[in-house]
């Protein structure tokens, strides 16, 4: 308890500046082509998520467990989208470097929220795919609507409250001499080092939080396709095999997505040129909410059905006011 009692004293004055300065992407020529990049990749991927969302609304065929875990996967994608991209641009393409306290704690909430929330979606999908291999007679059972939204509520609320918890701990800090974020947004681990008294609460909180959010969620997302790869080597014929797989593509590939570069540069990070590091994390940052939307349509059979079926319904309408015409 001695770790947190100097933090918690209520008697301790905290220094707290007025601003943060931003400083990422120093001496790369040409940056602001890059700028440009992730405005049109922001663009696209609001317009992605939020018609994947608009689907799943209003087609009853998508509105089934698994598609509860599609739309808050779609949903956390457009809150980081959100969150992350309009701040990045205001801050290195228009140069207002600078941002408030506040604002900077409530900045690193939606991107830390989003981003995590990311890989939790994933190992509810990943549950998901396992009954459906494992259990196929007994998939509607035990994959219901109440259990789906209840494990995806308690998601999002584990996922807010530690983050409220990492944030908690940085306003117990006292910020008394540089205030030069070396990152592309408020990152937690930047700023809790810019602290002169005792961190020891935020360096445990800094080696917590990927156990809890990457690694955990990977651990279960490996396990479940072991044991999907063992089921599967059960099947007699290899038709059968490939059309259970199948229904695995897309979620397999979103797993990539998301965890492979994120893995590549935190094995590799103190190798790699800082530069480098920063646009690649900033590339996980963007582009699985670009991408996540684009699998789904392109890999998914119920989506394309459900798109073919929205397109259907459109042309007949515009026949019918042509008629009526």
């Amino acid at each position: 308890m001695d770790l947190f009692n100097s933090a918690l004293d209520k008697n301790i004055t905290f220094v707290r500046p007025p601003f943060f300065i931003i400083r990422g992407f120093i001496g790369i020529p040409n940056v602001k082509y890059y700028y440009v990049f992730l405005f049109f990749v922001f663009l696209f991927s609001v317009i992605g998520n939020a018609f994947v969302m608009l689907l799943i609304l209003v087609d009853h065929n998508l509105q089934t467990p698994k598609y509860i875990a599609v739309f808050s996967l779609s949903f956390s994608d457009l809150l980081q989208s959100c969150a992350l991209v309009p701040k990045l641009l205001d801050i290195f393409l228009f140069g207002h470097d600078r941002i408030s306290y506040n604002d900077c704690m409530v900045f690193l909430f939606f991107c830390y929220v989003g981003l995590s929330m990311e890989a939790l979606n994933l190992v509810a999908l990943s549950y998901d795919r396992l009954i459906a291999i494992m259990s196929p007679l007994h998939y509607h059972l035990r994959v219901t609507h109440k259990f789906m939204f209840r494990l995806i509520t308690f998601f999002w609320i584990f996922v807010i409250l530690v983050v409220l918890m990492a944030i908690g701990l940085l306003t117990r800090l006292s910020f008394c001499g540089s205030v030069v974020i070396k990152s592309y947004f408020c990152d937690h681990g930047q700023l809790y080092r810019l602290g002169c008294n005792d961190t020891s609460p935020n360096e445990v909180l800094r080696h917590l939080l990927p156990v809890l959010i990457l690694w955990f969620p990977l651990a279960f997302i490996l396990a479940s396709y072991i044991r999907i790869g063992i089921a599967l080597a059960k099947i007699s014929t290899m038709q059968e095999r490939v059309k259970a797989f199948k229904t695995c593509s897309a979620h397999l590939s979103l797993v990539a997505i998301y965890f492979v570069p994120i893995l590549t540069t935190f094995t590799i990070g103190p190798a790699i040129d800082p530069n480098v590091r920063i646009i690649n994390l900033s590339l996980t940052s963007v582009l699985p909410p670009l991408l996540n939307p684009v699998i789904y349509v392109l890999q998914t059979q119920e989506i394309k059905d459900s798109v073919k079926k929205l397109i259907k319904v459109k042309r007949q309408n515009v026949i019918t006011v042509k008629i009526v015409k």
